[in-house]
């Protein structure tokens, strides 16, 4: 990465990366059954090819999972975090 005078900028470190915002980051990606069933072993079978989101917080943790982007906009919302997108 580099900045606007063209300088090579250092990796961010997880942590780093994780207090960016302030706390007030939280960021929405699509994910699939598989990728439920690793961050949550225990939640229920899904249907394979199930479209799904996942509302993070800048440190990873997810916040909730749902089956509309929307649905996560509005949960980052109702915390009063701001929802930004990951491709």
């Amino acid at each position: 990465m580099t900045n606007e005078q063209g300088h090579q900028l250092p990796p961010l470190s997880p942590e780093a990366l994780a207090a960016l915002g302030g706390g007030k980051i939280a960021y929405v990606k699509p994910i699939s059954p598989e990728d439920v069933k690793r961050l949550l072993p225990q939640a229920p079978q899904l249907e394979p090819g199930t479209q799904l989101f996942a509302l993070h917080g800048a440190d990873g943790t997810p916040i909730v999972i749902t089956d509309s982007r929307e649905s996560a906009v509005a949960n980052a919302w109702s915390h009063e975090l701001e929802p930004v997108s990951v491709h």
